[in-house]
């Protein structure tokens, strides 16, 4: 077998684990690319359909070429979509970095989806190469009661032995993509033909590499404008994957605190 194909069939098998181990589960949609890479194995593991609810936290501040991206493939992919809402960035953390105060929203909204829906468990599409705080995750990870994240407090995973007997009431948080790399998302991408947002192609030199709110997120010099340009590219580049976030840049502890809290 091919890597591809490797990291594939572990991802998913883990979406199938977690569909008979999770009572009421559903997949959150960012609009990124390993977002989409993830919601198109869900259509490959269980035969073209998505047999859960699909959840966007939508800030109202994305761009305009998201939401046209939301729209068609919804219907496209006649997936069963949950908008959540979020509140206003008065009501967050005042002691937070302008940006990362911005981003909390998103974890308000999350929350509030959740208690509504009652959701025992969510599939997540973030990877361990992403940021270090990420890196510390686990496939299954159990979350308090609040939804927060105790990196310190988590099962140990084995030679890809996950845990998923946990007590009554307890949410999971489920990363089926946390060993896929940015590159890997990419040729897996080019390979399956997978719709990307146009944001990710170099416009008049410059291109997103990560895709979060307009205010927050900012694009990096790239003349990438093909699938094949972006993979050569991330092949010499030294620019981190999330050097146009803006949290990312503010203080150390910032993006741990959101994490801790239960951000995506």
């Amino acid at each position: 077998m091919e890597h591809l194909d490797i990291i594939e069939s572990q991802t998913i098998y883990i979406l199938r684990e977690a569909f008979n181990k999770i009572d009421k589960l559903a997949i959150l949609w960012s609009l990124g690319k390993d977002s989409n890479a993830l919601l198109w194995m869900v259509r490959k593991a269980f035969f073209g359909h998505v047999p859960f609810p699909v959840v966007h936290i939508d800030t109202g501040k994305k761009f305009p070429e998201m939401y046209k991206f939301r729209e068609r493939y919804t219907n496209d992919w006649q997936l069963d979509l949950k908008v959540g809402t979020c509140p206003p960035v008065e009501e967050m953390d005042p002691t937070l970095p302008p940006a990362a105060r911005s981003a909390a929203r998103k974890t308000a909204g999350l929350k509030a989806m959740i208690d509504r829906e009652g959701f025992a468990g969510l599939l997540v599409g973030i990877r361990r190469d992403e940021e270090g705080t990420r890196a510390k995750e686990r496939v299954f990870s159990p979350r308090g009661e609040q939804n927060t994240w105790n990196f310190r407090d988590q099962p140990p995973e084995f030679w890809d032995q996950f845990k998923t007997d946990f007590g009554p009431g307890t949410h999971l948080r489920v990363h089926p993509i946390l060993h896929w790399t940015e590159i890997d998302i990419w040729r897996y991408s080019k390979r399956e033909h997978i719709p990307i947002v146009d944001l990710y192609f170099s416009h008049n030199g410059r291109r997103y590499r990560s895709l979060g709110d307009q205010d927050i997120t900012f694009p990096v010099a790239s003349a990438a404008a093909t699938i094949d340009e972006v993979i050569d590219e991330l092949q010499h580049t030294k620019v981190a994957e999330r050097s146009g976030r803006a949290m990312d840049h503010e203080s150390e502890d910032a993006f741990e605190r959101l994490r801790a809290d239960g951000y995506m």
